[in-house]
């Protein structure tokens, strides 16, 4: 972990950090888990200084140990009111692309509504038929961190652990998903991987021995 990027936590939390520093801590928050961690649990501490009148956050700086411990009032207050008044400017801004967003969509109609309605599309598709009966099909979408993998499929071992697993072009696997089989033999699920789609060499889908039943060749 980045400690001297950690250490903007607080700052980006309560909307205090400049363009540079914003974009920077950003794309440190993509990379470490823990400040995501401590994001989603602190996500609420603005809203919540909102309503927590100026002396009375100020009077919060005071610690246990009494005065010889207190942030001077005259450095807390002004940075609180800063703070304060950054989030209000970030909310109104974020309110008014909001209402011109929605005008934009209300004038488009209902010609829109069949654009807006359909599903992204898949950025490859395979599929395989067995004798058995067995079928697989499986959609591959490009994502910036890997690749998505939806995958339908009928008449599939209808017992143990299910398992879908990725190769890459340079011989390394990934497992994406699994699942209990369905006494039906059907499931639609959803996996991802790390592997960016264009070094995805083949899709293996492996019942509960690990023994591939189906697989999609990448080409």
């Amino acid at each position: 972990m980045n400690t001297e990027a950690h250490h903007l936590l607080g700052a980006y939390l309560l909307g205090g950090l400049d363009a540079g520093d914003l974009q920077a801590f950003e794309a440190h928050l993509q990379e470490c888990g823990q400040c995501r961690s401590e994001l989603s649990v602190l996500e609420k501490v603005p809203v919540l200084l909102d309503a927590l009148p100026v002396p009375d956050a100020v009077a919060l700086t005071v610690a246990p140990g009494g005065a010889k411990d207190r942030v001077p009032a005259d450095d807390s207050a002004p940075l609180l009111r800063k703070l304060a008044r950054r989030r209000r400017t970030f909310r109104r801004r974020w309110a008014a692309l909001a209402g011109a967003a929605a005008a934009a969509c209300l004038a488009l109609g209902l010609a829109a509504g069949p654009l807006l309605a359909r599903p992204p599309q898949p950025d490859a598709t395979y599929s395989v038929q067995a004798a058995d009966g067995l079928q697989f099909s499986i959609d591959l979408a490009r994502k910036t961190w890997g690749t998505e993998l939806a995958v339908n499929g009928s008449s599939l071992p209808q017992d143990g652990t299910l398992s879908l697993w990725v190769r890459d072009r340079a011989g390394g696997e990934d497992r994406a998903c699994a699942w209990t089989a369905t006494p039906s033999g059907r499931v639609r699920i959803t996996g991802a991987t790390p592997v960016q789609l264009g070094s995805i060499s083949s899709v293996e889908l492996r019942d509960g021995t690990q023994r591939a039943v189906a697989v999609v060749s990448v080409p």
